[in-house]
């Protein structure tokens, strides 16, 4: 069994209240993607958990960025809600009823709190099937395709001049 992290995905979110839903929609439209739906509800649940524990922390008036990141490890869906405050060392993770949680400070400040949550039996991190994304355009792209009007250059010129000069009556403080 290997133990590399065969998938991965991010999401940066401030730390308030809102990056609970957040949160939840990333977790279930990451694993969809990954074709790993039997696992959504739970990750969504245990990213809500881990984000909370974070937000509960965080200050209001500052409450800094917080990043969700999910990864496939070996036979894990690993989550992991990182932040950049250090007053979020308090954080407790939640307890789950099928994943090992904990919280580990970073080295340049802030906490990492993290759970592991078994993958389906029988599956591992490189037996998941990577989303398949085709180049194609969309409907908008395909016509503006086809309109061949060209800009006249002394047009976007005088746009650009006029983009780069101040206001008449000096720049606003």
């Amino acid at each position: 069994m290997t133990t590399e992290t065969a998938q991965f995905d991010e999401l940066q979110l401030v730390a308030l209240p809102s990056a609970l839903n957040c949160s939840e929609l990333f977790a279930r439209f990451t694993l969809t993607e990954w074709f790993l739906r039997s696992l959504a509800e739970e990750a969504a649940h245990a990213a809500r958990q881990l984000v909370a524990a974070v937000v509960d922390n965080a200050d209001p008036r500052s409450p800094g960025i917080l990043s969700v990141r999910l990864r496939l490890h070996g036979g894990y869906l690993v989550i992991e809600v990182e932040n950049d405050q250090p007053e979020h060392a308090s954080a407790v993770p939640p307890t789950l009823a099928s994943g090992k949680t904990g919280v580990s400070p970073l080295e340049n400040q802030g906490t990492l709190v993290w759970c592991e949550l078994p993958l389906p039996a029988g599956t591992t991190a490189s037996e998941v099937p990577l989303p398949r994304r085709e180049p194609r355009s969309s409907e908008a792209a395909a016509r503006m395709s086809d309109d061949t009007t060209e800009v006249d250059p002394q047009v976007i010129q005088r746009l650009l001049t006029g983009l780069s000069q101040p206001p008449p009556g000096g720049p606003t403080e």
